[in-house]
């Protein structure tokens, strides 16, 4: 059974920093494509950076120089490292593998809230 399970949301201040991780279970990690997505409040989950299992990077505009995408293969673990965040970086974020462009599966979710 594939289990996604991000950790690490919480209240930041703007310009604050969080770190999200998301851990993997059931699937063999370093055969996918680990994303972020963000679904926030009365809008469409949008994708925030994805990495592929060769390393190929996707960013959104809105977080390039402010997000950093990594994973950690032996760990089943991928991060999203969370810089300079405001208040519209505020949404539930959700972690999402893809093997293949044909099989996927989403974690649950972890809230992130930019406010002061």
């Amino acid at each position: 059974q594939v289990q996604l399970v991000e950790s690490g949301g919480g209240l930041v201040q703007p310009g604050g920093s969080l770190r999200l991780s998301c851990a993997a279970s059931g699937m063999t990690f370093s055969l996918y494509t680990m994303g972020w997505y963000r679904q926030a409040p009365g809008k469409e989950r949008e994708l925030v950076e994805s990495i592929a299992s060769g390393g190929l990077e996707n960013y959104a505009d809105s977080v390039k120089d402010r997000f950093t995408n990594s994973r950690r293969d032996a760990e089943n673990t991928v991060y999203l490292s969370m810089n300079n965040l405001k208040p519209e970086d505020t949404a539930i974020y959700y972690c999402k593998g893809v093997l293949m462009n044909s099989l996927y599966y989403w974690g649950k979710g972890n809230l992130v809230t930019v406010s002061s």
